[in-house]
């Protein structure tokens, strides 16, 4: 008898320490991030005049990109990210005044479809992003480099069902981290099936309105089509414009992919510029090294942004450089 009540007593001790165990939240840390740097020429003009489409890689010769280093801790439905950034490419992303900060942020997950985000965290506008990995092209877009990059707020994510989803935003006026003027900005963003309209508003302290949608379709198993689409207004001037990604994937290592871009601006006068610019990039990946070789062609309408070999102003560039990206 005592025996069994011994047994009694060990199994209801161990089913309550396996109850707490249970309850306890279960901690994770995870430590991940890039470095990148790359070679760069000017096909159509020499290298001694500083000159570069907006494109995040605007220098000639070898360069750096950036380092980037992403810490996450998650204990339960809460966690916190702390994203670092140091380098030409982070530097014109995050500002002088959080020089290296990317995103700083905390959440709770209040339940499995409910997203809470509080802090400074990347722009959901646009298909491009800081991070060279989570682009396929080096160089970047007039859509992307127009901004918005980050904002300073809180956010709400809802998952509405298998297809939709919702997120809701109020935020300081887009790449404000300090707010010394009381304006505020609301975003929203509703998806379905990969495919996003996006809605930034603030009251002309820094954008003004956009709206966006950005989106993409696997066109076969080796190709997918990649799709941005953006229209800024600020007091009646602003940009506009759309760009298309085709890739495609010719095995497991390497893949290309191109992207054709207009981009223009708009406001008060009929001369007001605007640029069309194609991006070929091949993309070979070695263990956790991404090569990347890109051929690039900007070309201005209305405006003589660049100068040719003799020094003479000239409305197009072509441009080539290699990158090296390794992801830890």
């Amino acid at each position: 008898m005592k025996k069994i009540t011994l047994i009694i007593v060990l199994l209801i001790t161990s089913i309550g320490f396996a109850q707490d165990a249970e309850e306890k939240p279960v901690k994770k840390f995870s430590l991940e991030g890039s470095v990148d740097t790359y070679f760069r020429t000017n096909l159509t003009a020499t290298d001694t005049i500083a000159q570069s489409p907006a494109s995040f890689a605007n220098q000639t010769g070898f360069a750096l990109g950036m380092a980037n280093v992403i810490g996450s801790y998650e204990s339960g439905n809460v966690g916190a990210v702390a994203d670092l950034v140091f380098g030409p490419r982070g530097d014109q992303a995050v500002g002088s005044d959080v020089l290296y900060v990317n995103q700083l942020y905390a959440y709770w997950n209040i339940s499995e479809k409910t997203k809470l985000t509080l802090g400074r965290f990347n722009t959901f506008l646009g298909y491009e992003v800081i991070s060279p990995i989570g682009n396929f092209n080096y160089s970047t877009s007039y859509l992307f480099a127009s901004g918005p990059f980050s904002h300073v707020g809180l956010k709400a994510d809802f998952e509405l069902s298998e297809d939709f989803s919702l997120m809701l935003s109020v935020m300081n006026a887009t790449d404000t981290n300090n707010n010394t003027t009381g304006d505020y900005a609301f975003g929203a963003q509703l998806g379905y099936s990969d495919q996003y309209l996006n809605i930034y508003y603030d009251s002309g302290v820094v954008l003004g309105f956009e709206v966006d949608y950005t989106g993409g379709f696997d066109v076969s198993d080796e190709m997918f089509l990649g799709i941005n689409a953006a229209y800024q207004d600020n007091d009646g001037s602003g940009f506009y414009g759309a760009a298309l990604y085709p890739q495609y994937s010719l095995n497991d290592a390497f893949s290309l992919g191109l992207r054709g871009e207009y981009f223009a601006l708009h406001g008060e006068g009929d001369d007001l510029p605007s640029v069309f610019d194609v991006t070929l990039t091949g993309s070979y990946v070695v263990d956790d090294l991404t090569i990347k070789p890109e051929i690039r062609f900007d070309s201005w309408s209305d405006n003589t942004p660049f100068y040719d070999n003799d020094g003479l102003p000239t409305e197009s560039l072509a441009s080539f450089l290699v990158a090296a990206i390794y992801k830890f």
